[in-house]
């Protein structure tokens, strides 16, 4: 895959959301396409997530699967490969080295995979702004096409060095915790007042975070997790934020 941009768009993320409910995924992920989302992120880790995305995704055309390898050996990275593949038809179209865990041996038959066409882009991500050294390096082999960090109003410490790296680099960056995360909650819940809807032109506070986030040119996807389809239809309506809507949602943020 030649071209590296994903977006700007708003995908899933499905950390803590359905967990192995497949009946609940078909829900939100049917709600998700509806309104437009392509891209769904999910990780060996989080809880039979992966399988039930699968369930939910089957016979669905134009989607985009961004998972991961979550592992301490190459063969279990291969096992979960190979899960990954019956579940996502054959390919993946997104494949990050989950907090770079053994990156360096999981990088050699990842790009095996991805020669013989297996494997579209390949990422790696991290959760803590004390990996993003390691995911400096990771990305400066330039074997990498995806990058994933937190990015928010209260996390924006890859702004220092991973984006202007992502953008020289031409890779492709999936926001993840665009609205906080879970530790921030109370940070999150900003009640906007009528006139500061009208000036951000959103509905809700997450629409403003996320907006906000996509305002960097350099962020290609935000991946807000919901379980709630009413949830996920609300997370799309995202507005194009000039710089000075973009400003209102960090002094909201930081009051």
């Amino acid at each position: 895959m030649e071209e590296r941009r994903l977006g700007p768009v708003v995908g899933l993320g499905t950390w803590n959301t359905f967990d192995a409910d497949a009946g609940l995924a078909r829900e939100v992920i049917s709600a998700a396409i509806d309104a437009g989302t392509r891209l769904f992120d999910t990780s060996p880790m989080y809880r039979g997530a992966e399988g039930a995305l699968g369930s939910a995704l089957e016979g669905r055309d134009g989607v985009i699967v961004a998972t991961k390898i979550w592992a301490t050996s190459v063969e279990e990275g291969r096992e979960q490969f190979k899960r990954q593949l019956a579940w996502y038809g054959g390919d993946i179209e997104v494949e990050q080295i989950h907090n770079v865990v053994n990156w360096r041996e999981h990088l050699e038959w990842l790009r095996g995979e991805q020669d013989e066409g297996r494997i579209g882009k390949l990422g790696v991500t991290h959760y803590q702004s004390s990996a993003y050294g390691a995911l400096a390096e990771a990305l400066s082999t330039h074997w990498f096409q995806v990058l994933q960090v937190p990015y928010n109003p209260w996390e924006r410490e890859c702004e220092e060095e991973l984006l202007p790296l992502a953008a020289e680099l031409d890779v492709a960056v999936i926001a993840m915790r665009p609205l906080g995360g879970s530790e921030a909650s109370r940070r999150r819940r900003v009640a906007l007042t009528d006139e500061q809807r009208a000036e951000l032109c959103v509905e809700t506070w997450a629409q403003a975070l996320l907006s906000w986030a996509l305002a960097d040119d350099r962020i290609d996807v935000v991946i807000p997790a919901t379980s709630k389809p009413e949830r996920m239809r609300e997370n799309t309506r995202v507005a194009g934020f000039t710089p000075e809507q973009r400003a209102l949602v960090e002094r909201l943020a930081t009051q």
